[in-house]
């Protein structure tokens, strides 16, 4: 079955990084964009990035670019979100979701605290 795990999230001071990951299963992982969306409690989930199946294209929400660069491992499965330059504003719980033109599928996510 289709299986999306995220890991990697934790407690970090402001300026600090993080790397999340997320491990892909039970579908042809290379013919789906992959996406990282956030949600803070009382907020709606955002984009946060995206990348192509290929890994050629990628997309950035306005407030991360510069900070956050996504990036996949086709041979691996495997799809990750380097975050340095942290910010308290940056504290969600962290998705990923894998879609193509007929499906969607989302992790459970990772918590990530940018805190002092």
């Amino acid at each position: 079955q289709v299986r999306l795990v995220e890991s990697g999230g934790g407690l970090v001071l402001p300026g600090g990084s993080l790397r999340l990951s997320c491990a892909a299963s039970g579908f042809t992982f290379s013919s789906y964009a992959m996406t990282w969306y956030r949600q803070a409690p009382g907020q709606e989930r955002e984009l946060v990035a995206s990348i192509s199946g290929s890994g050629l294209s990628t997309t950035y929400a306005d407030s991360v670019r510069g900070r956050f660069s996504i990036s996949r491992d086709n041979e691996k499965n495997m799809v990750y979100l380097q975050m340095n330059g942290l910010k308290p504003e940056d504290t969600a719980a962290y998705y990923c979701k894998a879609r193509d033109l007929n499906n969607a599928y989302w992790g459970q996510g990772t918590q990530v605290t940018v805190s002092s």
